[in-house]
């Protein structure tokens, strides 16, 4: 009897399931948990962008203005051919067409590189311009005045007599002439229009943006951006599992479950970057 369950034992089934059909379905749901799980991790880093987009809207407006709308363009075709590729591989594997299987992982494989090269390209851009996340120091031009009071009193404190701190530069923040009261709201004659108070609380809340402002915007967009890289490099890593084992000849079967669940988690990755493209290159 064993003898006989071992001819009869197909290489593709894993020892602990029944069938075919048990295996497929039990790797299936557990890839679709996976994403679901991606899908909550990513949920929470967009809800940090979207209560930060609220908050500093014109710290967006600005930091956004650094992104090359070209490159993330390449980067969205890109992985939009790599996804179709990747279809394509599964169907091929479910044909049993090798040869076909291999280039669409090669294709698929050359395009997720040439994403991360993209990325790699706007990341070099960022650090020529000093736009690094919010703990960097800021470039020496253009400094904000405040920026370049913290940075005297850090060099100077140490010879300052009894820990005496130099005097705060003159920086007029505000208009004198402006006052910073709210003005009252639309009533009768003689009080303010409503307009007039929209206006005023506009002019109260304008922020001095600059670059050391936009590192706020760099520190969410380095961080999803990094980790949605991650997740490309897993896929890279998953690709090339594939191929070594299109070149054992796994998939003459025509099982072509791992190949399809590769491709899940590659779509979703592709998912993910065209929110991130949508949210942190075209929305002003």
């Amino acid at each position: 009897m064993a003898a006989m369950h071992s001819t009869d034992h197909n290489p593709d089934l894993a020892d602990h399931f029944d069938t075919l059909d048990q295996q497929r379905q039990s790797s299936r749901l557990g890839m679709w948990l996976f994403l679901v799980a991606e899908i909550l991790f990513f949920g929470g880093l967009f809800c940090v962008y979207v209560i930060y987009r609220v908050n500093h809207p014109d710290v967006f407006t600005f930091g956004h203005r650094f992104l090359d709308k070209n490159l993330g363009t390449l980067n969205t075709l890109v992985l939009i051919c790599s996804s179709l590729t990747m279809v394509l591989a599964v169907r091929a594997a479910q044909l049993r067409q090798r040869m076909t299987l291999i280039l669409m992982l090669v294709l698929s494989f050359v395009f997720a590189g040439t994403f991360l090269g993209v990325q790699y390209v706007e990341y070099s851009h960022q650090r020529q311009n000093a736009l690094l996340v919010a703990s960097q120091q800021a470039p020496d031009t253009d400094v904000p005045a405040e920026v370049q009071f913290e940075e005297a009193v850090s060099m100077s404190v140490e010879g300052a007599p009894d820990g005496a701190l130099p005097e705060a530069p003159m920086v007029e923040a505000v208009d004198p002439d402006v006052s910073m009261i709210a003005p009252a709201a639309a009533g009768p004659a003689g009080l303010a229009t409503a307009a007039d108070s929209m206006a005023a609380e506009a002019e109260r809340n304008v922020v001095d943006v600059g670059p050391a402002n936009a590192k706020t915007f760099f520190s969410i967009y380095f961080l999803m951006t990094g980790l949605h890289g991650f997740q490309v490099l897993l896929g890279m890593i998953a690709m090339l599992w594939l191929l070594k084992l299109t070149f054992q000849g796994a998939f003459g079967g025509g099982y072509s479950i791992k190949v399809g669940n590769t491709a899940l988690y590659w779509h979703m990755a592709v998912v993910i970057w065209i929110c991130l493209f949508l949210l942190m290159y075209l929305i002003d």
